[in-house]
């Protein structure tokens, strides 16, 4: 992101402005992700981890998941709430956090570097992608393909605003936004999709609005 982004994430943790913050484990995660078969012990990334209870739910699971998360707060409440004794390292331009089976990066998302992962086999994207602003998402993705292997796949999440008049076939579409960021490189498989009426917590007065969460799996083409 650019410094500007940054500093304005970094503000909403020191004002405690955490709309975004889910308080439970994501129910696609747990709905879906053991469809993936993937292998005791196999490294899962998390970018933009914030403090998301799912990463808990993942390392139970046998995962060694890594995250990247840019605010020391959001990384220090993640292990205090969860009664985890982390260690600390420096190691590059993040600061290592540690316990059990989980890493966090703290840092700067587009410092990671392919040695900072190690080998991931899979992605886990929980609305990563649709949080940033549109015109930093390509750079993100154009990011994640140079840190992560080939041969991982990615689960993604997206949270997306319905479309007024949208038929149920224009619904159920890939998104041309993912088609754009990702077709190129990825195999997209549109794997579950999820209406909901949602207030805006800044403005409760107004009518609620429709809101699609779209659940997408992806592999590399090149892999195949």
């Amino acid at each position: 992101m650019s410094s500007r982004d940054n500093v304005l994430w970094l503000q909403c943790w020191r004002d405690r402005q955490l709309d975004f913050h889910q308080p439970t484990v994501n129910h696609f995660l747990t709905r879906f992700w053991p469809g993936l078969d993937l292998a005791l012990g196999s490294r899962v990334f998390v970018p933009l981890c914030g403090k998301s209870l799912d990463m808990i739910w993942l390392a139970e699971r046998g995962h060694h998941v890594v995250g990247v998360e840019l605010s020391p707060i959001a990384v220090a409440e993640f292990f205090r709430e969860n009664g985890l004794r982390p260690s600390r390292r420096r190691v590059g331009q993040f600061m290592l956090w540690q316990h059990g089976r989980i890493s966090i990066l703290c840092g700067d998302y587009f410092a990671l570097k392919p040695s900072d992962l190690g080998e991931i086999e899979t992605v886990y994207d929980r609305a990563a992608l649709t949080a940033l602003p549109e015109d930093i998402r390509r750079r993100y993705v154009s990011h994640l393909r140079t840190i992560a292997p080939e041969t991982s796949r990615i689960f993604l999440l997206t949270t997306e605003d319905a479309a007024e008049n949208e038929t149920l076939s224009e619904s159920l579409a890939i998104g041309e936004e993912i088609t754009a960021l990702y077709a190129k490189n990825f195999r997209i498989d549109l794997t579950h999709i999820e209406s909901v009426f949602e207030i805006d917590p800044a403005a409760p007065e107004r009518p609620a609005e429709r809101a699609e969460y779209k659940l997408y799996s992806l592999s590399n083409r090149s892999a195949a």
